[in-house]
């Protein structure tokens, strides 16, 4: 194995730190944008359908080189065609993901947009909701198929069920599933901590391996864990059990502490679960305080 001579290794030291200081502001912005979109690029790509998509734009690139490389002049212009077509394509198919985000970043003051985080307070309230209505609905054995959109856009759904825009609580989850309602039987989709829309359709699971005893309502909530990074609350009709499901993993038998936990977890970044405990804590006081002065 040959040496290198120390006269290359001065060299390659002395070119590197050359180029390190000839470094200005403006190449550190330029690089800390790319790791940005990059990170956005890489956080996008951790939803189940968008990886799908992802893996197929990497096999035809992968086509596209391999028969570049071995001259195959007539299907290398066909795939090269394809992906011009493809760039529109993909603008369109991700249509309501890019106006979303633009939305977002209209909406953000600098502070956020630079760290990525929006405001809690409403997916807070929504758990707090949430976990009480299911507690009581779990009791009065009443079907309950409950969606939280996060990164994966649930719009195509929205379409199968009735829009909406109204704060989460209690009472209204309740009168949705309320087994005489007209939207009890379709799922009720949670955007930002708000109702977006019920009665919507979900797609069933078409994994073989859930237990035979699950009904239509249990295979929808895995099924839209499967297509997305969203989490799914269910309760049975029939044995008003409370289950959670998540990346096509079902979570069963849950006390309403679990689940509140469970939401926060996965709802909430670790610096808003403080919070969320404190205002727990507080509306214990002040439903003590309510019954001590009855």
């Amino acid at each position: 194995m040959a040496v290198r001579p120390l006269s290359e290794i001065t060299s390659f030291f002395q070119n590197a730190v050359y180029a390190f200081m000839s470094i200005k502001i403006k190449d550190i912005l330029d690089i800390l944008i790319v790791a940005f979109l990059i990170y956005k690029v890489v956080s996008l790509v951790r939803s189940t359908s968008t990886a799908r998509v992802a893996r197929a734009i990497v096999v035809l690139l992968l086509a596209t080189w391999i028969t570049g490389l071995f001259q195959m002049e007539m299907l290398n212009f066909g795939l090269n065609k394809i992906l011009e077509l493809g760039v529109i394509a993909l603008v369109i198919m991700f249509q309501p993901e890019l106006r979303r985000a633009l939305e977002r970043m209209g909406g953000k003051s600098v502070k956020e947009l630079l760290s990525g985080k929006s405001p809690q307070g409403e997916m807070e309230e929504a758990i707090l909701a949430t976990v009480s209505a299911c507690e009581i609905m779990s009791k009065e054995r009443v079907g309950v198929l409950l969606i939280f959109e996060r990164e994966t856009s649930l719009e195509d759904y929205f379409k199968t069920g009735t829009l909406l825009d109204a704060k989460t609580s209690e009472q209204l989850l309740r009168n949705l599933f309320f087994p005489k309602a007209s939207l009890h039987d379709g799922a009720v989709i949670i955007r930002g901590g708000r109702v977006a829309a019920a009665g919507c359709v979900m797609p069933l699971s078409e994994n073989p391996h859930l237990s035979s005893d699950l009904g239509t309502r249990h295979r929808a909530g895995v099924g839209t864990s499967e297509v997305s990074d969203a989490v799914v609350v269910i309760v049975s009709e029939e044995t008003g059990t409370i289950s959670v499901a998540v990346g096509g993993m079902l979570k069963r038998h849950l006390a309403p502490q679990t689940l509140e936990r469970l939401l926060t977890t996965e709802l909430i970044p670790n610096e808003q679960e403080q919070k969320t405990l404190m205002t727990r804590i507080k509306q214990g006081l002040t439903k003590k305080g309510r019954s001590d002065a009855k």
